[in-house]
């Protein structure tokens, strides 16, 4: 599904040049449930991006369903990254003035399949995430957890290959963050492919794999016991 050989990123020239990422290498399988983790600048968001099509490397190779996306323009990034990739976000990124059926249905815009069934394929993924009773109600009319549902189901819309989930829990509270991490290992037993960003490690054990990164390297990549 995923693969990266001797990835690195750097920002910036001469005394100002920052490493993000120093040749990183690992292979993510079809149907894997794993977790980065690491501390701020740690260089996991910056991978997380780069396999998320948001950013490219600066040099190495990065493989995507067989498919090698180092070179890929502008246009086919956005390409992949509406049809083969979901994102969940930490602050949700969910438009205030848009029912939760209607920010469910955005990526469709941009989606060959158009907006042709999209509002009872909205319907269907918020039903799927437990949603199924506020598909009108917009986001300052739920909870948190209620719009990171939301926010999951709009991932989902397009049925993507794999789903990249940065620090989903970040503004939840426990007890949602329980009911969030639970839904993710359900789409996960269900087939779907998610990598996890998180600082936390009570968080990335909920993955059955654990990449740590420090200093835009990984330290370790284990087995976890879910």
């Amino acid at each position: 599904m995923i693969k990266i050989k001797e990835l690195r990123r750097e920002y910036g020239d001469g005394d100002a040049r920052v490493v993000a990422l120093s040749g990183v290498s690992l292979h993510i399988e079809k149907n894997e449930f794993v977790a980065v983790m690491g501390p701020s600048g740690s260089g996991k968001s910056t991978l997380m991006n780069i396999l998320g099509c948001l950013d490219q490397q600066t040099a190495g190779q990065y493989w995507l369903d067989g498919r090698e996306v180092a070179s890929f323009d502008d246009e086919s990034l956005s390409a992949i990254r509406n049809r083969h990739i979901g994102f969940i976000f930490q602050t949700f990124h969910l438009l205030p003035r848009l029912t939760a059926r209607q920010n469910v249905m955005l990526p469709l815009r941009f989606s060959e399949e158009g907006l042709e069934n999209a509002g009872e394929r909205a319907v269907e993924m918020l039903g799927r995430v437990g949603l199924g009773h506020r598909i009108d109600h917009r986001p300052f009319e739920m909870s948190g957890g209620q719009r990171q549902r939301v926010a999951i189901a709009r991932a989902l819309i397009n049925r993507p290959k794999v789903i990249f989930a940065d620090e989903p829990t970040g503004n939840l509270d426990s007890k949602t963050s329980e009911e969030i991490l639970e839904l993710l290992s359900a789409l996960h037993r269900e087939g779907q492919t998610i990598v996890l960003v998180t600082h936390e490690r009570e968080v990335a054990e909920r993955a059955q794999r654990l990449i740590r990164m420090s200093d835009g390297a990984v330290v370790e990549d284990s087995k976890c016991c879910a």
